[in-house]
């Protein structure tokens, strides 16, 4: 008899709320990492620091994810998501408001601290909300449900340099930089009442075969090998988005395309705009195909498109620089999700360590501003290359055992 083949579910009916809830929570941390890519330029300007200087904005927010990562995932697996989600949007609230002393004393040391703060809530928040959103439904439809949320992350990315930009960038109008902050942190705190009253249910993760050996006895953490190559994929593949975003500004004003007010207006709404469509897309294709091979073509795009930036080929490159975006912007949540796959009980600490990679961002943009101060801003863009280049043999990896 013919075995019929059962549909896949993208969301399952009793999480639709918590699906919506969450997503939420997908757009205010890209619309604050986001705002990171702004300050680069205006830190730049406004205190006369160099590339270098101005990338330890980078350096400092995504310390916060590597030292908090573990005590996030340690603290959400004996306390659960819901807690874990209201701590995280205190502390993203709390480090928002820290904006209005900072720039009383106008102290760039003061602004890291507070950016440091805003990023141990974030390493909370999406510690919490990515491995949750895999577990809204089916296993087969975990990449495609993680990419749906993490475009409304795109949309909030997108919208960040353009509001943001105009305020810090505008000819005749005095930089106000705590009054965003200042709004951000206010609905940040509702949004953390919100969560405080609302029943978020904790899902109870099944146990996987490739979880026990035959033997009965449960294999460590570091024992997967995939969640391993996953783990440094994920670190590559923000070395790469990360510096990208922090010089994007710098490349266009270098090369005479157009001034910094212009270049964060082409950032939010040709870069970032397509990064969100990317993965409004993505999340629709790989409901027909898989995600293993999706990320393989999305890989081969952004080695061509990054190593045509490196050459410098005039508007070719401008062109590739764009394009970067479309082809990255599924990458994050398919390797995320493609990584948590089998580790059953395992999946929060997994999470955890997953969340550890963004510390990518502190060492990608240093790596590429001293690039860029010893060369040229289009041969900075190798240290990206060479980390797309991990992502793709990650994508070969995986696309071979399915």
């Amino acid at each position: 008899m013919e075995q019929q083949k059962k549909a896949h579910t993208l969301v399952k009916k009793e999480y639709l709320l918590p699906f919506v809830l969450v997503t939420s929570l997908f757009f205010m941390w890209g619309f604050a990492r986001a705002i990171l890519d702004v300050l680069n330029k205006h830190f730049q300007e406004a205190m006369d620091i160099s590339l270098a200087h101005s990338a330890m904005i980078q350096v400092m927010f995504y310390l916060g994810y590597f030292i908090m990562a573990i005590p996030a995932g340690l603290f959400i697996a004996r306390n659960g998501y819901r807690k874990g989600v209201v701590f995280g949007l205190l502390l993203f609230g709390i480090g928002s408001l820290l904006f209005i002393p900072g720039e009383y004393y106008m102290s760039f040391n003061f602004f890291l601290f507070s950016l440091f703060v805003i990023a141990c809530g974030l390493v909370f928040l999406e510690t919490a909300a990515n491995p949750y959103m895999t577990e809204l439904g089916d296993r087969e439809t975990a990449a495609s449900r993680l990419n749906l949320a993490q475009s409304f992350n795109g949309l909030g990315c997108a919208c960040a340099p353009l509001l943001v930009g105009m305020m810090l960038f505008s000819e005749g109008q005095e930089a106000n930089l705590s009054f965003p902050y200042m709004v951000m942190g206010i609905v940040v705190l509702v949004v953390a009442l919100i969560f405080s009253r609302v029943n978020l249910p904790e899902i109870v993760h099944q146990k996987d075969d490739v979880q026990e050996a035959a033997t009965g006895s449960k294999k460590g953490i570091w024992s997967h090998k995939l969640f391993v190559f996953g783990v440094l994929t994920l670190f590559c593949y923000e070395i790469a988005e990360i510096s990208i975003n922090s010089f994007f500004i710098n490349y266009v004003v270098d090369d005479g395309w157009m001034n910094a007010l212009d270049a964060a207006k082409l950032l939010s709404i040709a870069g970032l705009g397509l990064f969100m469509c990317g993965r409004f897309a993505g999340s629709w294709i790989m409901r027909y195909v898989r995600a293993e091979k999706f990320l393989l073509i999305c890989a081969i795009g952004t080695v061509v498109s990054t190593a045509l930036v490196v050459m410098n080929l005039g508007m070719v490159s401008f062109v590739s620089l764009i394009l970067i975006y479309l082809f990255e912007a599924i990458m994050f949540p398919t390797i995320f999700a493609i990584s948590l796959r089998g580790l059953g009980d395992y999946t929060k600490r997994a999470s955890s360590y997953l969340m550890m990679t963004p510390i990518g961002g502190a060492v990608g943009p240093l790596m590429m501003g001293y690039v860029g101060d010893m060369t040229s801003m289009s041969f900075s863009f190798i240290v990206p290359l060479i980390s797309y280049a991990v992502v793709l043999l990650y994508a070969l990896k995986v696309v071979r055992i399915r």
